[in-house]
């Protein structure tokens, strides 16, 4: 059971339900042990009759005499009490009418107090006196303790299901209270993300196990956070630092192109470094743009739109693209509304998609566009027909510098591609991952921004109709 207020609800339970059968069980033990010396006391009390009925005929009464007087003293109690007295010698000298004949006990005892078992009668509880040179055994039954112990019984199985039905409630409920603070240390840490390092969990005034997990969970997320910010200026500061002297070396590198007076093996060599050259200098940027997204330095103008006539100029740029690589596109749009999105950056995000389909893709195939707007959510999947990613690695793309291998394609890129359009798309409030492609074939990235207006009926807008009828191929 993975649920800690699960265990402890039920750990409440079964500790109720001990106490409460240790509880019964010592109840049952005093009640019937009280009642039993009631019966105990019942049976000296009718003892102490026949001894005063004894007494009255001397201190060795005739046996005749005694049974007489003893016969006479009982009719009255014959239902309540069960006698047998014997002689010195053993012999019955009286024995009560109901008893049938049969022996209270085979052989007269001088322990005081016992139970007997008598077929007819049941259990009985029986006590030993001596009267003289004289043993009187009195019974009486044990069917009102039976009674009453039954009773006790049935009281106790009732309120058993009664406790565990409310200590459940309580266990449940105490549960819950006791783990509120941890739910709540766990929300707040579950919020604080590397573009979220600010929020802290808050600490109560009590000096507990609690509060001293969260103080300690708070210090731990301020050394994150300070490490997270000196890797930040780093980035940012060394890409700025990098920056000139790399733009003085490539125009130092053009110069000597234009001058004219290199061998043709100098020339290339040079052309190469001015090409490594303008691709650090992409990545230095890319670091930057990196930089003042995580530091929340870039503010988008969101406005309220129809993204449908900018997927439409989208289109024809992605026409061109696909048609380079002897490749085809295909657009489709449903659903109405608006979304606030900034158009550069989102195009941003759709041409480094593109792009990696794009490579990705062998020649021949299609890299489709679906763009639908319900549920105020506007959602953009682009589809290619590449190898794909493996699953455990879908998640990875997203970080810095993270090259994932497919077969048959080589990646030329930085790594930075799909880290800049997770950032952008954050910037909007929204999401991106990427999955499976249809029937399991290719690569599908998803990206999803809140819809600005709750949007129309879903249905297909009269852009997809033209695009998915032309392709560029």
């Amino acid at each position: 059971m993975k649920s800690i207020g699960a265990r402890l609800a039920i750990c409440y339970v079964l500790a109720s339900t001990v106490t409460f059968a240790s509880l019964f069980l010592a109840g049952r033990y005093f009640i019937e042990h009280h009642a039993i010396h009631a019966l105990d006391l019942l049976n000296q009390s009718e003892f102490e009759r026949i001894r005063a009925a004894g007494t009255a005929l001397g201190t060795k009464p005739p046996e005749a005499e005694l049974r007489q007087r003893v016969q006479s003293m009982m009719s009255d109690n014959l239902e309540l009490f069960f006698t047998e007295i014997y002689g010195p010698g053993g012999t019955v000298v009286f024995r009560s009418p109901d008893l049938h004949g049969r022996d209270l006990v085979p052989s007269p005892r001088h322990q005081q107090a016992f139970n007997t078992d008598i077929e007819g009668l049941g259990e009985l509880r029986a006590g030993s006196f001596a009267l003289g040179p004289y043993t009187v055994v009195v019974a009486t039954t044990k069917g009102h303790v039976r009674v009453v112990m039954s009773a006790y019984e049935h009281t106790f199985y009732g309120l058993l299901v009664v406790m565990v039905v409310v200590s459940s409630v309580i266990g449940y409920g105490f549960s819950r209270m006791a783990l509120r603070p941890l739910r709540l240390i766990q929300d707040t840490a579950d919020r604080i993300r590397s573009d979220n390092l600010s929020e802290r969990i808050p600490v109560s005034a009590a000096r507990d196990e609690i509060s001293d997990l969260a103080r300690l969970l708070n210090q731990m997320f301020d050394r994150l956070e300070a490490s997270f910010d000196q890797i930040r200026r780093f980035t940012a500061e060394a890409s700025h630092e990098l920056k000139t002297p790399l733009t003085l070396v490539r125009l130092q590198a053009e110069k000597l192109v234009v001058d004219g007076q290199l061998t043709p093996a100098q020339e290339h060599a040079v052309q190469i470094q001015i090409r490594e050259l303008a691709q650090l200098n992409r990545i230095i940027e890319d670091l930057l743009f990196l930089s003042r997204a995580d530091a929340r330095a870039i503010s988008l103008d969101l406005r309220p739109q129809d993204p449908e006539p900018f997927l439409q100029n989208f289109a024809q740029d992605a026409h061109v693209l696909a048609e380079h690589r002897d490749q085809r596109f295909f657009l489709t749009h449903h659903g109405s509304g608006q979304a606030a999105i900034e158009p550069k950056w989102v195009r941003q995000v759709l041409l480094n998609l593109l792009s990696n389909a794009l490579a990705a893709s062998p020649p021949g195939s299609r890299v489709t566009l679906r763009s639908t707007l319900m549920n105020q959510c506007w959602q953009v999947r682009l589809e290619d027909e590449g190898p794909g990613v493996a699953a455990e690695q879908r998640e990875r793309i997203f970080e810095r510098f993270v090259r994932v291998q497919r077969p048959g394609h080589e990646d030329k890129g930085s790594g930075l591609g799909l880290a800049i359009c997770r950032s952008l798309v954050e910037l909007h409030g929204g999401r991106i991952y990427a999955e499976a492609g249809p029937g399991g074939r290719g690569l599908s990235m998803v990206f999803e921004i809140p819809a600005a207006t709750p949007p129309g009926p879903a249905g297909p807008s009269p852009l997809s109709a033209p695009l998915h009828s032309t392709d560029a191929a």
